[in-house]
């Protein structure tokens, strides 16, 4: 274990780690615009230099392995003087646009400029131009604002195995794009949203939903419905000083309604749908011999990386469409006629913590009866946007609860929001249908964090063989052992942001592990003290498929529920 000195003060260090790591875990903040944790060094925006005794030149941090005896001065005249310049050269072909940008207040370059004293321009010239790219349904790309840190490259190529994104062109010509600085519609965007999470910058943003929601709010002929994820109740208090982890699930339901909204929905009711129908079709292809593995749906991102890049498997993606959509279609087909409002006059808004949701709503086989099932999405940065735009003391709302009758949901519908919960609810479920007994023990083994988890149990003599994936890249190496016989699983639940929906593209910016955890962690408790455990158990379950439904894969749930009645998605 080296020992180095950093300002005069000895550190002990950890073996193999750089300088960044050994200062970071000393609580000295050294900035840096294109360090992501978890993944290698590259150096690219030197804002995380060093001063070393003994040597001429700045080093940066996040390169340099640490070495025993290493004298070390992290803010130095020299070294602040060299950070501020960086910072001052990035500025000088940045737009000035501060107050319009989506990422005003999360900016990460502007908070750096403010820390480092700069209060003008010091280099001017003529700007690079370039157009944005508003192609894709799920993100916008404004390369006058990329600061070339390359972090939304690694993550989408090295995180997520997708790489629809890379550096093009040279010197001051040099772009993130695309390949042939093409649209995103027409790339290998699975729009996961995840390069959006990694930018620093306004460069990749969502596309916003805000104006159609509110206009809809303000139309007196339309009845507005919204439905809000399983995630987003322990999510969305971080906005409002809430700690991370912090279940706000009552406050959300009232700052809807304070909102406008009329009627609120918890999409957790049809997580517990998902889980009847999924664990229907899993048992049903068990028995008949249907395409194993069956992989789970509810990702959108995921669905469409196996579109893109492993078309071979789309029959073994499962038909049921995700709870976001399901509610959509309840709320127009179902909702609607029982209330006699029509269905032309209701617009269907959903609260996801994931940028592909809004791609997925217009996807055409989201369409019932020529009508898309979900008009609007808002990720939980557009929500607590919303919130504060309106006024909305958020911390003294009373809490509210969700209406019906698609307002009670079993905690196994909570689990939705993180990596593992999709599988471990299914299963539950899948238990009771193959034994007619609830599983005797918990299924926790699936909740671990790493990228990919396998379990084996017996259920009613037969073995049921599952894993759980969290993050593309993971599920590349996933179909990879599939491919080569090394893995026989009967279902495979596939995650496409690293730690599930608590991580996803539509959550606050950034990477903060240790609130991805703690998010995890309080699905799990609320699971925990639950007094209704299992979708098939849910009453007002019970009461859909009695009233509307008939029964899980039957005529009236495939026609709602299903994209098709063949296996896999349409493209």
């Amino acid at each position: 274990m080296p020992m180095i000195n950093v300002n005069g003060k000895s550190v002990r260090t950890e073996p193999r780690e750089t300088l960044l790591e050994a200062l970071r875990r000393e609580g000295i903040r050294i900035p840096t615009l294109c360090h992501w944790e978890g993944l290698p060094a590259v150096g690219a925006c030197r804002l995380c230099v060093v001063e070393l005794e003994g040597q001429a030149n700045l080093v940066p941090a996040c390169a340099t392995p640490v070495v025993e005896g290493m004298r070390v001065h992290t803010h130095t005249a020299r070294v602040v003087d060299a950070r501020k310049t960086i910072i001052e050269l990035l500025l000088s072909n940045h737009p000035d646009d501060c107050l319009y940008c989506p990422r005003k207040g999360t900016c990460e370059l502007l908070r750096l400029a403010t820390e480092l004293g700069v209060t003008e321009r010091t280099y001017r010239g003529a700007r690079i131009r370039h157009a944005k790219d508003v192609s894709s349904p799920s993100l916008v790309r404004d390369p006058e604002k990329c600061i070339l840190c390359g972090r939304c490259v690694r993550v989408c190529s090295r995180v997520q195995g997708v790489g629809a994104i890379d550096f093009t062109g040279r010197g001051a010509a040099t772009l993130v794009a695309p390949a042939f600085i093409d649209g995103l519609n027409v790339s290998s965007c699975v729009h996961c949203g995840q390069c959006v999470m990694a930018c620093p910058t306004g460069a990749l943003t969502d596309a916003r939903h805000l104006r159609r929601v509110t206009a809809a709010l303000d139309d007196p002929d339309l009845t507005v419905v919204v439905q809000h994820a399983p995630s987003v109740s322990v999510t969305l208090g971080e906005y409002f000083n809430f700690p991370p982890g912090t279940d706000v699930d009552g406050l959300l339901v009232a700052a809807l309604r304070r909102l406008g909204f009329d009627v609120v929905f918890d999409t957790s009711f049809t997580a517990d749908l998902t889980v009847m129908e999924e664990a229907s079709e899993l048992v049903e292809r068990i028995r008949t011999k249907g395409p194993l593995p069956m992989f789970t749906s509810c990702s959108p991102a995921w669905v469409r990386y196996v579109e893109t890049f492993h078309p071979r498997w789309r029959d073994h993606v499962s038909t049921c469409k995700s709870p976001q959509q399901m509610m959509g279609s309840l709320i127009k087909n179902v909702w609607a006629r029982r209330r006699g409002v029509p269905a032309d006059r209701i617009f269907s808004v959903s609260v996801m913590p994931c940028t592909a949701k809004k791609a997925e709503a217009r996807r055409p086989e989201m369409l019932t009866d020529g009508r898309f099932d979900v008009d609007a999405v808002l990720t939980v940065r557009e929500l607590a946007e919303l919130i504060v735009s309106k006024g909305i003391d958020f911390r003294s709302l009373e809490p509210a609860q969700p209406d019906h009758p698609f307002g009670t949901r079993s905690s196994s519908g909570k689990l939705f929001g993180a990596t593992g919960g999709v599988l471990e609810a299914a299963l539950r479920t899948a238990c009771f249908l193959l034994t007619g007994e609830n599983p005797a023990s918990d299924l926790t083994a699936l909740r671990d964090t790493d990228g990919v988890r396998e379990l084996a149990l017996q259920v009613g003599g037969t073995e049921l063989r599952v894993v759980a994936v969290s993050g593309l890249a993971a599920a590349a190496r996933v179909l990879e052992e599939i491919e080569a016989g090394h893995l026989a699983p009967h279902l495979v639940e596939v995650m496409s942001c690293p730690g599930g929906c608590v991580a996803g593209g539509g959550q606050p910016h950034g990477q903060d592990a240790a609130a991805v955890a703690t998010r995890m962690q309080a699905l799990h408790r609320l699971d925990r003290g639950a007094p209704l455990r299992f979708a098939h158990e849910n009453p007002e379950i019970r009461a859909l498929y009695e009233a509307e439904l008939g029964e899980p894969l039957g005529e009236t749930s495939h026609h709602l529920l299903h994209t098709h009645r063949g296996g896999g998605h349409e493209a």
